[in-house]
Protein backbone atom coordinates (compact mmCIF):
# COMPACT_ATOMS: atom_id res chain seq x y z
CA UNK A 1 0.00 0.00 0.00
CA UNK A 2 2.76 1.93 1.21
CA UNK A 3 4.68 1.83 -2.47
CA UNK A 4 1.25 2.83 -4.56
CA UNK A 5 0.54 5.93 -1.97
CA UNK A 6 4.36 7.53 -2.80
CA UNK A 7 4.09 6.57 -6.39
CA UNK A 8 1.04 8.66 -6.31
CA UNK A 9 3.10 10.79 -4.87
CA UNK A 10 5.80 11.18 -7.30
CA UNK A 11 3.70 11.37 -9.87
CA UNK A 12 1.31 13.85 -8.32
CA UNK A 13 4.87 16.20 -7.84
CA UNK A 14 6.03 15.77 -11.26
CA UNK A 15 2.69 16.54 -12.54
CA UNK A 16 2.62 19.68 -10.74
CA UNK A 17 6.02 20.37 -12.17
CA UNK A 18 5.08 20.30 -15.80
CA UNK A 19 2.03 22.50 -15.32
CA UNK A 20 4.11 25.01 -13.46
CA UNK A 21 6.54 24.62 -16.71
CA UNK A 22 4.72 24.90 -19.30
CA UNK A 23 3.24 27.85 -17.52
CA UNK A 24 6.06 29.88 -17.62
CA UNK A 25 6.90 28.78 -21.30
CA UNK A 26 3.33 29.93 -22.28
CA UNK A 27 4.40 33.70 -19.71
CA UNK A 28 7.54 34.02 -21.45
CA UNK A 29 6.14 33.76 -25.07
CA UNK A 30 3.32 36.10 -24.01
CA UNK A 31 6.04 37.95 -22.45
CA UNK A 32 8.07 38.17 -25.71
CA UNK A 33 5.05 39.15 -28.03
CA UNK A 34 4.05 42.04 -25.81
CA UNK A 35 7.93 43.25 -25.87
CA UNK A 36 7.86 42.55 -29.22
CA UNK A 37 4.54 44.63 -29.99
CA UNK A 38 5.77 47.33 -28.02
CA UNK A 39 8.96 48.01 -30.16
CA UNK A 40 6.85 48.19 -33.28
CA UNK A 41 4.55 50.76 -31.48
CA UNK A 42 8.02 52.63 -30.05
CA UNK A 43 8.88 52.78 -33.87
CA UNK A 44 5.75 54.27 -34.90
CA UNK A 45 4.84 56.12 -32.35
CA UNK A 46 8.41 58.04 -33.17
CA UNK A 47 8.10 58.42 -36.77
CA UNK A 48 4.71 59.87 -35.86
CA UNK A 49 5.91 62.08 -33.29
CA UNK A 50 2.63 60.68 -30.87
CA UNK A 51 4.65 62.36 -27.60
CA UNK A 52 1.66 61.15 -25.54
CA UNK A 53 2.42 56.95 -26.50
CA UNK A 54 6.25 57.44 -26.28
CA UNK A 55 5.85 58.86 -22.96
CA UNK A 56 4.26 56.30 -21.55
CA UNK A 57 6.77 53.59 -23.24
CA UNK A 58 9.85 54.97 -21.69
CA UNK A 59 11.03 54.54 -17.87
CA UNK A 60 11.47 57.78 -16.35
CA UNK A 61 15.20 57.24 -15.94
CA UNK A 62 15.21 55.84 -19.68
CA UNK A 63 18.50 56.67 -21.54
CA UNK A 64 19.18 56.65 -25.05
CA UNK A 65 22.64 56.28 -26.82
CA UNK A 66 22.61 57.28 -29.98
CA UNK A 67 24.72 56.97 -33.58
CA UNK A 68 26.99 59.65 -32.96
CA UNK A 69 27.75 58.66 -29.06
CA UNK A 70 25.56 61.32 -27.54
CA UNK A 71 23.00 60.45 -25.02
CA UNK A 72 20.07 61.61 -24.21
CA UNK A 73 17.43 61.03 -21.19
CA UNK A 74 13.73 60.73 -21.55
CA UNK A 75 12.62 64.42 -21.93
CA UNK A 76 15.96 64.81 -24.46
CA UNK A 77 14.76 61.75 -26.57
CA UNK A 78 11.06 63.43 -26.44
CA UNK A 79 12.27 66.87 -27.29
CA UNK A 80 14.46 65.30 -30.07
CA UNK A 81 11.14 63.81 -31.64
CA UNK A 82 9.36 66.74 -31.43
CA UNK A 83 11.34 68.76 -33.39
CA UNK A 84 9.21 69.92 -36.46
CA UNK A 85 13.01 70.13 -38.58
CA UNK A 86 13.08 66.64 -38.09
CA UNK A 87 11.07 64.51 -40.38
CA UNK A 88 11.01 60.91 -40.70
CA UNK A 89 10.11 59.28 -43.73
CA UNK A 90 10.86 55.66 -42.56
CA UNK A 91 11.29 53.93 -39.68
CA UNK A 92 11.62 50.35 -39.93
CA UNK A 93 12.75 47.50 -37.95
CA UNK A 94 13.93 44.00 -38.75
CA UNK A 95 15.81 40.87 -37.00
CA UNK A 96 14.41 41.71 -33.96
CA UNK A 97 15.28 38.95 -31.21
CA UNK A 98 13.75 38.92 -27.77
CA UNK A 99 14.92 37.22 -24.89
CA UNK A 100 13.33 37.37 -21.43
CA UNK A 101 14.33 36.88 -18.25
CA UNK A 102 11.67 37.28 -15.73
CA UNK A 103 11.17 40.82 -15.94
CA UNK A 104 13.32 41.99 -17.84
CA UNK A 105 13.76 42.17 -21.66
CA UNK A 106 16.47 42.35 -24.13
CA UNK A 107 15.99 43.32 -27.33
CA UNK A 108 18.65 43.20 -30.45
CA UNK A 109 18.01 44.01 -34.16
CA UNK A 110 18.30 46.08 -37.35
CA UNK A 111 16.97 49.67 -37.96
CA UNK A 112 16.69 52.02 -40.69
CA UNK A 113 15.03 55.32 -40.84
CA UNK A 114 15.25 57.87 -43.79
CA UNK A 115 14.33 61.36 -43.63
CA UNK A 116 14.96 64.83 -43.66
CA UNK A 117 16.87 67.32 -41.16
CA UNK A 118 16.56 71.11 -41.42
CA UNK A 119 16.10 69.98 -45.07
CA UNK A 120 18.92 67.46 -45.55
CA UNK A 121 18.45 64.27 -46.55
CA UNK A 122 19.81 61.70 -43.91
CA UNK A 123 19.85 57.94 -43.53
CA UNK A 124 21.15 55.43 -40.99
CA UNK A 125 21.20 52.02 -41.15
CA UNK A 126 22.18 50.85 -37.06
CA UNK A 127 21.90 47.57 -35.11
CA UNK A 128 19.90 48.21 -31.38
CA UNK A 129 19.70 47.08 -28.15
CA UNK A 130 16.87 48.18 -26.07
CA UNK A 131 16.58 46.73 -22.22
CA UNK A 132 12.63 46.64 -21.03
CA UNK A 133 11.68 46.49 -17.85
CA UNK A 134 8.29 44.97 -16.41
CA UNK A 135 6.95 46.87 -13.20
CA UNK A 136 3.40 46.80 -12.20
CA UNK A 137 2.74 44.01 -15.37
CA UNK A 138 3.85 47.34 -17.58
CA UNK A 139 6.90 46.92 -20.02
CA UNK A 140 9.03 50.28 -20.22
CA UNK A 141 11.93 50.46 -22.07
CA UNK A 142 14.98 51.78 -19.62
CA UNK A 143 17.92 51.80 -22.13
CA UNK A 144 18.43 51.95 -25.52
CA UNK A 145 21.45 51.72 -27.88
CA UNK A 146 22.08 52.53 -31.55
CA UNK A 147 25.11 52.22 -33.28
CA UNK A 148 26.55 52.42 -37.17
CA UNK A 149 28.15 48.77 -37.67
CA UNK A 150 31.39 49.31 -38.71
CA UNK A 151 32.44 48.47 -42.53
CA UNK A 152 36.12 48.58 -42.73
Amino acid sequence: MQDISMGSFKLSGLLTVLILTSALVAQDKSDTAAVRALEMKWTESYKQRNIDILSSLLADDFTITVEDGNVYSKAGYISHTADSKVHVQIAELSDLKVRTHGDLAIVTGAYHEKGASEGKPYEYHDRLTDVWIKSGGKWQVISSHYSVPYKP
